[in-house]
């Protein structure tokens, strides 16, 4: 019986709230009350909308079909877009540190995430440690978003990293489980402690909790 190596090499991160929190209605702070915030969203079918934008269809592609469905929120949409910044409101405490301390043991660092294009800009201003990564897949620029298991065959060709090798951490239980499904070690990730501590029980040296 052949005896698969399993020891972990590698860490890809997702970055909205795990290294980022993201916050949609922060954008609209003392501009619209939570109700209106909630109908808006709700008008423009946010979820979808903003997946379709992760997957790589701008806002001036989509601005016609919002315009179209739900006029009155169209303006709320493009302050959105505009004012994306506001959104990211911090980075999630502890997880950017054990990023710093996989890359002190030799861990190969990489990030995946469902972001626009439009304005992935934003993200390393947000959390300078992105700038250490070696590479950040980004699913608006390549047309593809998880879940979808084309993203993950995408990052493996493009970085050679060998998935049972590899921990993936995201706080969606949808793209965990089709991390799972390709043979990664996929977290779901609820808080940095224990994040680290999971990383630690396979075998990772760095600092416990």
């Amino acid at each position: 019986m052949t005896t698969i190596d399993r020891t972990v090499t590698t860490v890809v991160f997702d970055l909205g709230n795990v290294l980022l929190r993201w916050d949609p209605a922060a954008v609209f702070e003392g501009r619209l009350t939570d109700t209106e915030v909630a109908e808006f969203m709700a008008a423009v079918d946010f979820p979808t909308l903003n997946h379709s934008l992760d997957a790589g269809r701008t806002w001036a592609q989509a601005r016609p079909e919002v315009a179209e469905r739900a006029p009155g929120h169209v303006h709320h949409m493009d302050a959105y877009v505009r004012d994306f910044a506001r959104s990211l409101v911090g980075e999630v405490p502890g997880t950017a540190q054990v990023a710093r301390d996989l890359l002190a043991a030799g861990i190969r660092v990489l990030g995946l995430t469902n972001w626009s294009a439009e304005t992935f800009e934003h993200a390393p201003r947000a959390a300078p440690v992105l700038a250490e990564f070696e590479q950040i897949l980004v699913s608006g620029t390549v047309g593809l978003a998880k879940p979808d298991p084309a993203i993950f065959h995408l990052l493996i060709r493009t970085t050679g990293i060998v998935p049972v090798q590899t921990v993936f951490i995201d706080d969606s239980p949808a793209n965990v489980a089709a991390a799972t499904e390709l043979g990664f070690q996929a977290l779901l990730f609820t808080d940095a402690p224990t994040f680290r501590d999971d990383l630690v029980a396979r075998g990772l040296a760095i600092p416990r909790s």
